[in-house]
C-alpha cells in the first residue's frame, strides 16, 4: 500500500526584526525573534509509484511546479535522498500569499520534515537545516517552529522559551509587498545597526516578562514599506486608533498584526477592523504544549 501524510504547516509573525549588516554574498545579516501563530496550511502526501512531483492547491494565486516551494522541497528531497519515488503534495491553502506570515517557506519546511518520516529516510536536524536554507531564509525556522531566536540570513536558529499567551489580531491590506523590494529600498536608504531589541526581547521570554515583550516589539523594514506602500501604515495607525496598544507590521509587510493579553479588546479591535476590511484574523500565539506539526502516516 502507498504511504500518506497528513501535514500541518503554521504561520509566523515577527517579534523583532533588525537588520545588523550586508554579507559578502549579497544578503541581510538578520537578528529575529519568530513565533508561530494557530494559522496554518495543510498538506496531503501520497506516494507515487512513479518519480514526479505533482502538487494541486486550493489557492488559485499560487503555482504547481518549481516556482511553489512545497514542490522545490519535494524535489531537493528526492534528490538529496536518492529516492526514487515520487509524491503527490495536495496544499489547503489558509495563509494568505505574499503577506509576511512565512506561509510559503513553512510549506517547504513541512514537506521536508514529512517525507523523512514518509520515506523513513535518517536526516539529522543540520542536514534539514541545509536543505531548508536552499529554499529560502525562513524556511529553517520552520523545522523549529514554536518561538526561535533566528539570526545571519536565517541559518542560525535557536529555540527560545514558549511565548506568554497573547490574542493575536492579523490584518493585511489588499496589497502584496515585494520582499526583494524592500530589502533592495532599504539598503539604498538605511543603515543597519548593532542589534538592541532582539537581544532583550531573548531576556525578557526566559524571564515571562509580558510587559517588556510587548514594550520591545520592533521591525526595522518598517519604515520603508511604510514608505513605499502607504497603505501599510495606514492600517497601523487604524489599529492604533481602534484601542491597540502594541502593534507591528510582519516581517516585511504587508500584514500587520496587534498582539493583547485580554480576548475582549482583541475582539473589539477585530470587528472595528472587519467593518472596512476584508483579511482579518483572530486568532493566538501557540502555547507550549501545541506543535506546529501533525502527522498521521498510514502505511
Amino acid at each position: 500500500m502507498r504511504r500518506e501524510i497528513w501535514l500541518k504547516a503554521p504561520a509566523k509573525i515577527n517579534l523583532t526584526l533588525e537588520v545588523t549588516g550586508r554579507r559578502s554574498d549579497g544578503y541581510h545579516n538578520l537578528e529575529m525573534i519568530m513565533t508561530t501563530i494557530d494559522l496554518s496550511d495543510r498538506l496531503f502526501i501520497r506516494e507515487r509509484e512513479d518519480e514526479r512531483i505533482v502538487l494541486t492547491t486550493t489557492s488559485p494565486h499560487l503555482p504547481t511546479d518549481e516556482k511553489n516551494l512545497a514542490y522545490r522541497a519535494a524535489r531537493l528531497f528526492q534528490q538529496w535522498s536518492g529516492v526514487r519515488r515520487g509524491v503527490t503534495i495536495d496544499l489547503q491553502k489558509h495563509i494568505p500569499v505574499a503577506a509576511g506570515l512565512g506561509g510559503g517557506s513553512s510549506n517547504a519546511a513541512s514537506v521536508l520534515m514529512g517525507l523523512t518520516q514518509l520515506w523513513q529516510i535518517p536526516a539529522s536536524l543540520s542536514e534539514l537545516t541545509e536543505l531548508a536554507l536552499a529554499l529560502g531564509s525562513d524556511v529553517p525556522f520552520f523545522l523549529y517552529g514554536q518561538t526561535a531566536y533566528v539570526s545571519g540570513r536565517g541559518e542560525i536558529v535557536r529555540p527560545l522559551p514558549s511565548l506568554p499567551p497573547f490574542y493575536v489580531v492579523l490584518a493585511r491590506p489588499p496589497r502584496a509587498v515585494s520582499t526583494a523590494t524592500i530589502f533592495q529600498a532599504f539598503a539604498a536608504s538605511e543603515s543597519p545597526h548593532p542589534a538592541k531589541y532582539t537581544s532583550q526581547m531573548v531576556e525578557a521570554l526566559y524571564a515571562r516578562q509580558t510587559d517588556k515583550i510587548l514594550q520591545l516589539l520592533n521591525n526595522d523594514l518598517e519604515k520603508v514599506t511604510f514608505r513605499l506602500y502607504p497603505e501599510v501604515r495606514a492600517l497601523k495607525n487604524d489599529m492604533c486608533r481602534f484601542g491597540a496598544e502594541y502593534v507591528l507590521m510582519s516581517g516585511s509587510g504587508p500584514t500587520v498584526f496587534a498582539l493583547f493579553t485580554r480576548f475582549s479588546k482583541a475582539r473589539r479591535v477585530y470587528h472595528a477592523l472587519r467593518g472596512y476590511l476584508k483579511d482579518v484574523l483572530l486568532l493566538h500565539t501557540l502555547r507550549g504544549h501545541e506543535t506546529a506539526l501533525y502527522t498521521h502516516p498510514k502505511r
